[in-house]
C-alpha cells in the first residue's frame, strides 16, 4: 500500500475565514452604538455620587427644600435615562447576537458536515459553538469589556478628588486585575479539557444509543457504561477543578471589593477629619470607587463564560479554515452521466495508508457496472469518492468531462444517487425522505417507491407517504429502510447512480424489485454502479469491475468476465464471479 505524506494541504491559512470577516463587518455598527451608550450610561452613574455630595455639601448646610427638589428631579432624569440606555444596549446586544446566529450558522453547518468525513470527534460541536458566542453577546461578560475602558476615567475624578482617595482605588484595581489573571490561568486550560472530555463522552454516547439493540443483545451495556462514565467523571473532574477555582477568585474578588469600599469610606473619613475634603466628597468617593472596579469584578464573576466564548471563536475561525466555503462556481449542462474515473488514489480520512492506488476506468452514459471483490478491497472507499463524500488524494473523477469540484454542490446533488451501506432516515414522513428533505414531487416519490417495490408497503403504513418514520428510521426495519434509501436515490432518475450493498438487507422480493431498478435505470440512460458479493444483479449490468487490495484486476462486459472467471462446475456463471 502506498503511504500517504504530509503536504501543504494540512498547512493552515492565518488569514481570518471569509463568513467571520463578514460577520466583524455586520456587527461592527451596533457594537460601536453600544459602546458609545456605554459611554453615556458610565456618564450617567457619576449623577448617584455627585447627588450624595451635593446634599451633604450644599442641601445640609443651606437647608435649602427648593435646592433638594431640584437636585432630586435631575438625578430621577438621569437614572430615568440611563436605565433607557441600559434597555437600548442590552436590546442592541441581543441583537448582535442574532446576527452572529444568522452570519454563522449556514457556513458553520456547512462547513462541519463537510468537514465531518475528516474530523468526526467535532461532530455538532461548532453549532453549539454559536450559541455559546450568542449567548455571550448578550451577556453582562461582554458589556463589563464595553465598560472597562472608563474605568481609567473614574480613578483619574478620584486622584483630582485627592491622591489617597485615587492611590487606594488604583491598589485595589490591580488586586482585582491579577485576580482576573490568576482566574485566566486557573480555568482555560481546565476548561479547555473539560470541553474535550465532554464532547468524547457525548459523542461515545451518541454511538452507543445508536447501537443500542446490539449491545443490549449482547450483554455489553455494563462496559459501555463503564467507558462512558470514564469519560464523563474526567470531564467532570476538570470542570470542578476550574469552577473551585473560579469560585476561591470570584469570592477573594468579593472581599476585595467590599474592604476597598471600607478602606475608601475610611480613607475619606481620615482626609475629612483632616479638613482636606468634605464629608460630601467622602461619600462621593467611596461610591465613585466601586463603580471604578465594578467592571473588573463582573470579568471575574463570567470570566469561564468568557473563556468558553474564547474557545468557541477559536474552534469556529479553525473549522471555516480547514473547511472554508466553496467558491461560487459556473452553472453547467445537466449531466448525462458519462463517467471517467482516472488513476484515483485515496484513503478514509485520518488513514496514512492509501486504500486505493491507481484505479482507472471509463462509463458511457446508461452504462451499469457491477464492483466486485474480497471485504477491505477499497469498493466503498471507491463508492465515496465518486459519489464527492470523500476526496482523492490524486486522480480525478470526472462526470461529462467535468471534475466533481467543478460541479456546484447544488446542482449537481440532485443528479447523483448515492445509496451507502449504513443508511440514514431522517426523521419525517416517508415522502420527505424519498424526496431528499427538499420540495416533494409527489409522481416522482412515488414513481421512486414503485421502482424500489416499497410502494404498497408505505399504503399499508397509518397514513401512507405522510406517515411519520422517525428518528433514523426506528419504526422501520433494515429491509424496509434500505428500499426507502434506495427510493430515495433513484428519486427523479438522477444520472449517476451509486448504490453500496443494495441488497444485503433485502429478501427475494426485494432483490426483485432491485434488479427491476437496475433495468430502468439503463433503460432511461442513466449509469449505475452496483457493489454487491450476490450473484442476482450480475446478470443484468453492461460490465463488471474487479478490485483487490485496492487495485483492478479485471474491468471489461459482462461477458468477458464471465469467459474469465467461470469455473466448470455446476453453479450460475454469476456465482463464480461473485466469490471472487
Amino acid at each position: 500500500m502506498t503511504r500517504l505524506k504530509q503536504g501543504n494541504s494540512e498547512t493552515r491559512t492565518a488569514a481570518t475565514p471569509a463568513p467571520l470577516q463578514t460577520l466583524i463587518k455586520r456587527c461592527r455598527g451596533p457594537l460601536l452604538f453600544a459602546m458609545l451608550f456605554s459611554g453615556f450610561i458610565n456618564c450617567l452613574m457619576l449623577a448617584p455620587p455627585l447627588y450624595m455630595m451635593q446634599i451633604y455639601d450644599r442641601v445640609l448646610l443651606s437647608r435649602s427644600e427648593t435646592t433638594l427638589v431640584m437636585l432630586t428631579l435631575i438625578l430621577i432624569f438621569g437614572l430615568l435615562t440611563m436605565a433607557l440606555l441600559e434597555v437600548v444596549r442590552s436590546r442592541v446586544m441581543v441583537r448582535v447576537g442574532g446576527r452572529i446566529d444568522e452570519a454563522l450558522s449556514a457556513s458553520v453547518f456547512d462547513a462541519t458536515l463537510r468537514n465531518h468525513v475528516r474530523n468526526t470527534a467535532q461532530r455538532t460541536q461548532p453549532l453549539n459553538d454559536i450559541a455559546v458566542i450568542r449567548q455571550f453577546a448578550g451577556g453582562a461578560g461582554l458589556l463589563a469589556f464595553f465598560d472597562l475602558p472608563w474605568m481609567p476615567a473614574f480613578l483619574a475624578l478620584l486622584f483630582l478628588m485627592h491622591p489617597l482617595l485615587g492611590a487606594v482605588s488604583l491598589t485595589g484595581g490591580i488586586i482585582l486585575l491579577s485576580l482576573a489573571i490568576a482566574s485566566e490561568v486557573s480555568t482555560r486550560k481546565r476548561l479547555s479539557e473539560a470541553i474535550g472530555h465532554n464532547l468524547a463522552a457525548a459523542n461515545f454516547a451518541e454511538t452507543s444509543i445508536k447501537n443500542g439493540d446490539a449491545m443490549s443483545a449482547m450483554g455489553m451495556m455494563q462496559g459501555i457504561f463503564v467507558r462512558w462514565k470514564e469519560r464523563h467523571d474526567k470531564a467532570l473532574s476538570l470542570q470542578g477543578q476550574a469552577s473551585d477555582w473560579a469560585g476561591v477568585l470570584m469570592n477573594a474578588s468579593k472581599v476585595t471589593r467590599i474592604a476597598l469600599q471600607s478602606l475608601m469610606l475610611a480613607a475619606g473619613a481620615y482626609l475629612a477629619i483632616e479638613g482636606k475634603i468634605s464629608p460630601g466628597v467622602m461619600i462621593a468617593a467611596s461610591i465613585i470607587g466601586a463603580k471604578a472596579l465594578s467592571p473588573l469584578e463582573v470579568l471575574i464573576a463570567n470570566w469561564g463564560g468568557v473563556v468558553s466564548a474564547q474557545l468557541a471563536w477559536k474552534r469556529i475561525k479553525t473549522l471555516l479554515t480547514e473547511a472554508p466555503p466553496a467558491p461560487p462556481l459556473m452553472t453547467l449542462p445537466t449531466p448525462e452521466g458519462n463517467l471517467s474515473v482516472s488513476r484515483i488514489i485515496a484513503a478514509p480520512p485520518g488513514m496514512q495508508l492509501a486504500v486505493l492506488q491507481g484505479v482507472s476506468f471509463d462509463l458511457a452514459a446508461g452504462e451499469s457496472l457491477a464492483i466486485i471483490g474480497p471485504s477491505g478491497s477499497g469498493k466503498s472507499t471507491l463508492a465515496r469518492v465518486i459519489t464527492g463524500v470523500w476526496p482523492s488524494l490524486a486522480g480525478t473523477v470526472r462526470l461529462d468531462g467535468a471534475e466533481l469540484a467543478q460541479w456546484p454542490k447544488q446542482q449537481i446533488g440532485p443528479h447523483i444517487g448515492y445509496l451507502p451501506q449504513e443508511i440514514d432516515i431522517f426523521d419525517g414522513t416517508v415522502a420527505e425522505n424519498i424526496a431528499r428533505l427538499g420540495h416533494i414531487d409527489p409522481e416522482a416519490v412515488v414513481s421512486a417507491a414503485q421502482q424500489t417495490g416499497i410502494h404498497d408497503l408505505i399504503l399499508q403504513l397509518p397514513q401512507g407517504y405522510n406517515t411519520q418514520i422517525g428518528e433514523s428510521g426506528n419504526r422501520l426495519s433494515g429491509g424496509q429502510r434500505q428500499r426507502i434509501g434506495l427510493a430515495r436515490a433513484i428519486y427523479k432518475m438522477p444520472a449517476l447512480c451509486v448504490f453500496d450493498e443494495p441488497n444485503s438487507n433485502l429478501d427475494e422480493e426485494g432483490e426483485q424489485h432491485l434488479v427491476q431498478t437496475v433495468l430502468s435505470l439503463k433503460k432511461r440512460k442513466r449509469t449505475a454502479l452496483i457493489i454487491t458479493h450476490r450473484p442476482s444483479v450480475l446478470n443484468h449490468v453492461d460490465k463488471v469491475l474487479v478490485m483487490k487490495d485496492g487495485q483492478v484486476t479485471f474491468f471489461g462486459s459482462r461477458t468477458e468476465a464471465f469467459a474469465k472467471f467461470a469455473r466448470p462446475v455446476a453453479a450460475p456463471e454469476a456465482s463464480q464471479i461473485a466469490t471472487r
